[in-house]
This record gives C-alpha cells, structure tokens and sequence, in this order.
C-alpha cells in the first residue's frame, strides 16, 4: 500500500518552520532566515520513499499584518488549513508561550484535521523546560501527538518523520519520485538572493526587499547560465543600505546567492544584480505577481 499526503507547517513567525522542512525533505527547498516573516509563498517540500510521499507545505507566520502583503501573507496560511492531511504547529521552546499562539490554536479549533504539537528549539533548553512547554500547549488544544526536537541539529526529527508517514492516507505519488519541490528555478534563484540580503542588512530593509528574475537562460555554446535580476526596495535610503559603501553589500548578496543559485542548477552561473526603488510595493497588489508572490 503506498500512502501519500500533504502536511501543513503552521505557527508564529520565526519558529523555525523552514529550517524543519528543509530538514525533512533533507534539501534547501526555503530560505531561512533569523528575521521574522521570511516566508512569503507556500513553499512545497516533498519527500518520497519506497512506500510514501510527504508534500510539506511551509506557510507564511501567521501575525499582526502591517500592511496588505501582510494581510495576504496570513490569509495564504490560513487557507492552507483546509488543503491538507495533518497540521503541524510549531512552537518556540526558546522564546516560550505567546498570544500568537493562542491566536492561531483557537483558529485551529474550528478545523477537522489532525494537529500534531512540535516544539522545536529544544537545544536552546533544558529537557525539563522543553517538557514543560509541551504540557502548557496540551493544555490548550486537543493535539493528536506531540514532539520536542531540534530542527537546528536534528535532535528527535526521525520520532517526528516516523509519526507523519503512519498517519499519511493511502494515496497517488502527487510528485515524481526525484522531485523535492514543485516551485520553479527562477523563483528559488530569486529567493536565494532574497535570503542574502535578509542576512547582510539590517532594520527595516529585509521586509521591503522584492527580487525579481528578470532574464534566466544557458548561454549560446557555454555551460554557463546568465541570470539578471532586479532587486526592489522601497525608498531611496534603502536602495543605499542594500547596494553598501561601494556597492560592497551587493558584491556580497551577488558572491553568496550565486554559489547557491549554481548548486541549485548544477551549472556556473554569471549574475548581474540591480537595485531599484519601487515606492510601497507592499501595499500595490499589481507588483506582487511580478515579484513571484501567490496572490490566492
């Protein structure tokens, strides 16, 4: 009997919710990042053995949205709840309970599926600590298990895996077997270079960064991929920030994200970077689109 599913990933920002998937499906498939709200799209991971096929679907942190792709970014968490087999909920055994959580466990309340309770960051922690944070979250919501790991180091990953494969319905292999992602090339090359430059600026810049892939093609008698992008911001004081003291920021985001991109393509990549300003992107539904982001 083969089974086959799709999996939720759902919980505040900045619980670590890419860095499970990625370890799940034991491939970057999403960016990761200490800054909060990093995930924009429903990134699909897929992992498939023998027997199953986990689909793990990261979600967007679901917050307090400040402006309309943040109102958009919750709303695509929330409609994700209703498309799958099993939802995780991710909490942050470092940064403890928060009304956050309660927020998205009495949205949980009013949806059938499974829900299994995974503490993660249990290697910030004591064992003691991590196990009471377990029983402060049973007591809220009625979970169908529970597991404390370290999606960091990988601590209990196997427990949790070993858990999501035996309640996976009998189903079709969804992906074929060697795919471990259904997002196209151009929009990881795009989120890579987004995933620098969350790491190298500061303050409000890494939320009003858009990348955008603007040409992606092998050149003419060469094993080498030519990639142009342009890089949005939304004011001038950014675009600064994001270029750096002699262009030395970009050089470093363009240094980075290529080594990723080439891994990724398994190809030599040339990239050529652009910063512009778009004023407000954030609140223009037009842009998104353009940028790569879902919109439904």
């Amino acid at each position: 009997m083969f089974k086959s599913g799709f999996i939720a990933l759902i919980g505040r920002p900045n619980v670590g919710k890419s860095t499970l998937m990625n370890l799940l499906i034991k491939e970057k498939a999403a960016i990761i990042s200490e800054k909060p709200q990093t995930t924009r799209n429903k990134i699909r991971g897929i992992l498939t053995g023998d027997s199953y096929q986990a689909v793990f679907i990261d979600t967007p942190g679901i917050h307090k949205p400040h402006h309309k792709l943040g109102e958009r970014m919750v709303k695509l968490a929330l409609n994700t709840l209703q498309e799958v087999d099993l939802i995780m909920f991710l909490a942050d055994a470092a940064a403890g309970p928060g009304s956050g959580d309660e927020f998205i466990l009495n949205i949980l309340k009013d949806v059938d599926t499974p829900v299994v309770l995974v503490v993660n960051k249990t290697d910030l922690v004591t064992a003691d600590k991590a196990g009471e944070l377990c029983r402060h979250y049973l007591d809220l919501f009625q979970f169908c298990d529970a597991v404390p790991l370290s999606a960091l180091t990988g601590e209990n990953s196997e427990k949790l895996l070993d858990l999501i494969i035996s309640r996976l319905p009998e189903g079709p292999c969804y992906y074929p077997p060697d795919m471990i992602t259904d997002q196209p090339e151009r929009l990881i090359a795009a989120e890579l270079v987004r995933e620098k430059i969350l790491a190298l600026t500061r303050e409000e810049v890494p939320h009003a960064v858009a990348v955008e892939i603007i040409n992606m093609r092998m050149r003419e008698g060469r094993d080498l991929v030519d990639i142009e992008a342009n890089i949005y911001v939304e004011r001038e004081s950014q675009k600064r920030i994001v270029i750096g003291k002699g262009g030395d920021v970009l050089k470093q985001v363009g240094i980075l994200a290529r080594r990723d991109i080439e891994a990724l393509l398994g190809s030599p990549v040339y990239l050529q970077l652009w910063v512009k300003v778009q004023r407000d992107w954030r609140n223009r539904e037009r842009t998104w689109q353009a940028f790569g982001l879902e919109t439904e």
